[in-house]
Parts: C-alpha cells; structure tokens; sequence
C-alpha cells in the first residue's frame, strides 16, 4: 500500500499528514508543507487543489525542505498516486494542438527534446502505454509535468504555460 506523510515544517517536524491515495484538497490539514517522506509507491504533489499548479514526481525516499524535491515554494496542495505500472511505454508528441504538424513516436527517455524534436514545441500528446513525466528543461530539469495515458489535445491540459519542453521521461520509479 503507498504511504506519503506530508510536513509543514523542515526536517519532519510540525503538523503532519499522511496519504495513502489521491487527494483533491489538503488545505484542510496543515497550512504550508516543507518535508516531505515518501514510504512507498510513487506520487505526485501539486502546488494548487484539484491537481493544478506547480507538479513534483516524488518517488521513496525524504525530502527535508522544498529545495529537496525542486519546489519552488513550501505549498503542496493535492496529491496523487502512480498507479503501479510494468507495461510498455509509448507516447507521440505533436508540433501543433489537436495533433497536427510534425509527430514524433517514443518508448525510451529523451534527456534532449530540443535536438531531436522541433526545437522542444509540444502543443499535444496521446500517452498510449505508461506514464510519462515532461520537464520544463533539457536532462530532467525545470517544472514538471504529470501525464497519464490519454490524449491531450493542447499543452495547458497538462498544466504548462508553453509548449516548450526540454526532456520526456519514462515513471519506472515504482516502489
């Protein structure tokens, strides 16, 4: 079972909370979140209720202070976990909305979108197979962004402000 405890001071201390599956809204239970300890399973934390805002891919592990899952403020919001998942993966990424102009087809990790796709422009995606983490930056940096199979027919579907994307990486990271 996926265990996560969320923290509203550093260091796991403070009012805490813990999860074991999806939450739309947490404001109820602690004010502000700076640690973080993910028991089991793979999740993603969102700066806004309803899964909106900032996204953090948080896989097993501690996380002493916002900095350490790339947060870029102490607000955590909703909560949602990865299924687990050992199947294939496949995703086709889309120069235009609605699936139009250049395409491209993956099943690996692509640490440099820029280079191989159009100079990084994802207006649309359909995720056939797996789930796929986008990232703001070349080699897995910047904002995230959670996609799950389905079809996203314009960038802000998945929460970016622009549809340029630096890297796609596979979520294999289940525990």
């Amino acid at each position: 079972m996926a265990k996560i405890t969320f923290f509203e001071d550093k260091k796991f201390q403070g009012r805490h909370f813990e999860c074991s599956g999806d939450c739309a809204d947490m404001q109820s239970h602690f004010s502000r979140c700076n640690s973080i300890r993910v028991e089991s399973g793979s999740w993603v934390a969102y700066e806004k209720p309803n899964y909106s805002g900032y996204q953090y891919m948080l896989s097993k592990g501690e996380y002493p202070d916002f900095q350490h899952w790339a947060g870029f403020n102490d607000c955590i919001r909703s909560c949602r976990m990865v299924p687990p998942y050992t199947g294939n993966y496949r995703v086709k990424i889309f120069e235009r909305s609605d699936f139009g102009g250049q395409a491209m087809e993956l099943n690996e990790d692509c640490p440099d979108l820029r280079q191989r796709f159009h100079n990084g422009d994802i207006s649309s995606a359909n995720v056939m197979e797996g789930y796929w983490i986008l990232h703001e930056h070349p080699n897995y940096t910047g904002r995230q962004f959670f996609l799950r199979p389905g079809e996203y027919r314009r960038y802000v579907e998945w929460g970016s402000p622009s549809p340029t994307m630096g890297s796609l990486r596979r979520v294999t990271d289940l525990n």
